[in-house]
């Protein structure tokens, strides 16, 4: 692991941890934890309320994703779920429930603190198809074709080798296996000052991936099928209390900051073996 690599994974590690342990010791939402004061309305207005309704509450105080992906994919019964990131369990919880018992959800976080969380609210959920591991998105710990759905709610923004993660979750996948993220997205070329204005805002620790770029790694990891569809495009006037407070001239920035980030539903396959004729050229 590189220094910079080692310096992004433990600065994660010591934000979502505090992250954490404020939901668990004091009951009150991660967002309100000083880190992440500047996530609304990033993270605001994600789940509807009988999905929240239905998860313990520290569940849904601990999220700190920018999307539902859970409500844009289509999870079948019996499936395998793998959520990269999983933080306090929201998206693990909820695929677990439409899997069914015949089928599995697991979450893979690096965060003592958060797997902690995450286990109590499974708990306290009385979900039993449901499994927590600890390990990194860059070296998933589970072997080659094991998994049906990969999942994720803004951590894939978070790492230093977005493409290692790719090819890692690619791995993992089952032949015809989906891929269905939620993540944070650059659009076009955006100028640096924009970019480290918005990007501070959006809080996050390593850069987001131009779509474009996003598109080719995926298809370098070996995806077909890839898509992107905005869900949430943020605006420099929401973010310009915190900006300000932070010594950003917003006015300075604000033209060439609209719509150049946003949450956007990622989505791609693993292609299915070949067979019959007129398949693989035949």
């Amino acid at each position: 692991m590189d220094t910079e690599s080692g310096n992004t994974r433990t600065a994660v590690q010591e934000k979502y941890g505090a992250a954490a342990r404020q939901v668990s010791e004091t009951g009150k939402a991660a967002c309100c934890t000083p880190a992440f004061t500047c996530c609304d309305p990033i993270t605001s207005n994600l789940y509807n309320d009988a999905e929240k309704g239905a998860l313990p509450q520290n569940a849904v105080r601990a999220s700190l994703g920018c999307g539902n992906p859970t409500a844009l994919i289509d999870l079948r019964p019996g499936e395998t779920v793998l959520d990269l990131g999983s933080g306090g369990g929201i998206d693990v919880l909820l695929s677990a429930k439409r899997v069914g018992p015949s089928g599995k959800a697991y979450g893979l976080d690096m965060t003592d603190d958060m797997l902690a969380l995450a286990r109590e609210n499974q708990r306290q959920a009385g979900v039993d198809n449901v499994e927590f591991l600890k390990g990194e998105i860059e070296n998933i710990p589970l072997p080659d074709n094991s998994v049906d759905v990969v999942i994720s709610n803004c951590v894939i923004n978070l790492s230093s080798d977005k493409s290692r993660v790719l090819r890692e979750a690619f791995r993992v996948l089952r032949p015809g296996g989906r891929f269905a993220v939620s993540d944070v997205v650059a659009r076009g070329a955006v100028p640096d000052v924009v970019r480290k204005s918005m990007m501070l805002w959006v809080g996050c620790i390593a850069g987001a991936l131009e779509e474009q770029d996003y598109v080719a790694k995926l298809a370098a990891a070996g995806f077909k099928d890839i898509s992107l569809e905005p869900t949430r495009v943020y605006e420099i006037e929401d973010a310009r209390q915190f900006l300000e407070g932070q010594g950003v001239d917003v006015d300075a920035v604000a033209a060439q900051a609209a719509g150049t980030l946003m949450s956007a539903f990622v989505r791609a396959a693993k292609p299915a073996p070949c067979c019959g004729s007129g398949c693989c050229g035949q």
